[in-house]
């Protein structure tokens, strides 16, 4: 009997990240042979295509995107997103109302509309329900920095509807032991926890930790600062809701440390909300160590680069680690995948070491 080709996904928020991920699934698709493979690390990934990836069912909150096909809703305001293609295939799939709980910051209703959320009047679905007809495999969770009942909510909804959960925001699910149990104990694989960007903020911190670690350099103090003018970055301005993604961003650099700096010494995370940045994201490193005799170095990095594109070209990839998982009959947090595309992972793996393991997974060589 031939295999399904077709992913099907659901998507939780449809903000930034969705439509750049949207937007090139359909160029993939559209493209399916020569140099308009650039930008991806697997275009063939155990057999899977990026086109294979279907929509199947999607939630949000905001009332001009709920009810709205997903095709107009990644349009919608306030959305940013720098564009990969004027437009997707229309689609039959319409936004459902998803369960707001705490994926809404109080201090957005100050913001003009443009730049915010405005919630809709319609009643929430059942989740789980929409989940099971629609017959989705995978779900994405793309729900605000700081969602931590609502990222939950999705997570039982996955485990009630035997749907594969990709989580990728600072809430820990995959890396959390009572968590990763239940899924496994249900045979449903997950992937988690903090999407990283394919050429980000934290792999490139962390893979210059790593090199200082790897030729003898001594790393006394280190910050990353990063300013944006997307929703994430304006609802990170309550810090309140940091603590997840402070925990995720710095661990995932002292992980690559032969010893872990002083709290004080090391300092990540957002800075500041920069309107007219949109999704363009910039970053400042800076690294102070000690060489040869203890001589002093310092190292100063900029990046800028668009932000949701950058995550969705990571999030390809797992939705397809995820369907061969499926299709293995593997439950649980898939260790390979998981450390080499989020910061937070059940277990921390230097990224050379995870990316070779995950080659692995793909192969058929490991289970997980």
């Amino acid at each position: 009997m031939a295999r399904d080709r077709k992913i099907r996904i659901g998507i939780v928020g449809i903000g930034n990240c969705a439509a750049s991920l949207l937007q090139g699934i359909e160029h993939y698709r559209e493209n399916p042979d020569g140099y308009d493979h650039v930008g991806l690390m697997h275009y063939n990934l155990g057999g899977y295509f990026p086109g294979d990836i279907e929509v199947v069912t999607a939630f949000d909150v905001d009332k001009r995107k709920v009810g709205k096909p997903v095709d107009q809703a990644i349009k919608a305001r306030p959305n940013c997103v720098y564009t990969i293609r004027e437009s997707i295939a229309k689609s039959d799939v319409t936004v459902k109302m998803g369960h707001i709980l705490d994926g809404i910051s109080e201090h957005m209703k100050s913001y003009p509309e443009h730049r915010t959320f405005l919630p809709s009047e319609e009643a929430p679905v059942d989740v789980a329900s929409e989940l099971e007809n629609s017959k989705a495999e995978v779900l994405l969770n793309y729900l605000p920095v700081g969602s931590v009942q609502a990222t939950r909510y999705y997570a039982e909804c996955c485990l009630d509807a035997n749907v594969s959960l990709i989580n990728c925001i600072p809430v820990f699910i995959a890396s959390d032991t009572k968590w990763a149990k239940r899924f496994k104990d249900k045979g449903i694989p997950c992937v988690g926890d903090d999407i990283k960007s394919q050429i980000g903020a934290t792999i490139i911190h962390r893979t210059l930790a790593k090199l200082f670690t790897d030729r003898g350099i001594r790393l006394d103090k280190t910050y990353q600062l990063n300013t944006g003018g997307n929703t994430d970055f304006l609802n990170m301005l309550n810090r309140s809701r940091l603590e997840g993604k402070k925990i995720s961003k710095t661990e995932a650099v002292q992980s690559q440390l032969d010893r872990p700096m002083e709290e004080e010494d090391i300092h990540i995370g957002p800075s500041d909300y920069v309107p007219w940045q949109n999704d363009n994201k910039v970053c400042f490193i800076r690294m102070q160590g000690r060489g040869f005799g203890g001589v002093p170095m310092d190292l100063e990095l900029r990046l800028s680069v668009q932000d949701s594109p950058n995550s969705a070209g990571v999030a390809i990839d797992v939705i397809r680690c995820c369907r061969l998982a499926r299709d293995r009959g593997i439950g649980g947090p898939l260790t390979s995948i998981s450390a080499f595309a989020m910061k937070h992972p059940p277990q921390q793996l230097s990224d050379n070491k995870a990316k070779h393991l995950t080659q692995q997974f793909i192969d058929g060589a490991i289970e997980r």
